[in-house]
């Protein structure tokens, strides 16, 4: 699973049992990338776009549980959206640093191929970060 589908699935889970903010973010996130395709945007920017779309909304379910349904103004979005945000994208984040230190440390640490092995089927995630470990390592 690529990040931006891992970040739909935790949005989704964020608006667990609210199908009009999960399918508004999906219609924003979708019309977002055919903008941003056919405006010729290179990869890192497209990313980020993909990124933003997908959590602009965060700060709405925030400010209703804050303020009460139906309150949930751009202002309040742009208050209460960015902490809920950030906690879900270092997730992400940290999932990709956890798994590249461990590539380095697994050899620094000169650690048994059992240890490697234990430790890819416990942490590692990514397919890219699977990939790397049992190439560089022959687990």
């Amino acid at each position: 699973m690529d990040e931006i589908s891992g970040l739909i699935i935790k949005m989704t889970e964020f608006f667990s049992g609210d199908p009009k903010r999960i399918q508004h973010f999906i219609k924003v996130h979708t019309f977002a990338r055919v903008i941003g395709r056919a405006e010729g945007l290179d990869i890192r920017t497209m990313y980020c776009l993909d990124v933003a779309s997908v959590v602009n909304d965060i700060g709405i379910k925030p400010a209703e549980e804050r303020y009460g349904k139906g309150h949930c103004g751009g202002k309040l979005q742009e208050q209460l959206g960015p902490e809920p945000a950030q906690k879900m994208l270092r997730e992400l984040d940290w999932q990709i640093l956890l798994e590249a230190d461990f590539l380095v440390n697994a050899y620094e640490d000169s650690l048994s191929k059992e240890s490697i092995k234990s430790f890819r089927d416990k942490v590692f995630k990514t397919k890219a970060g699977i990939k790397m470990l049992e190439d560089m390592y022959g687990v």
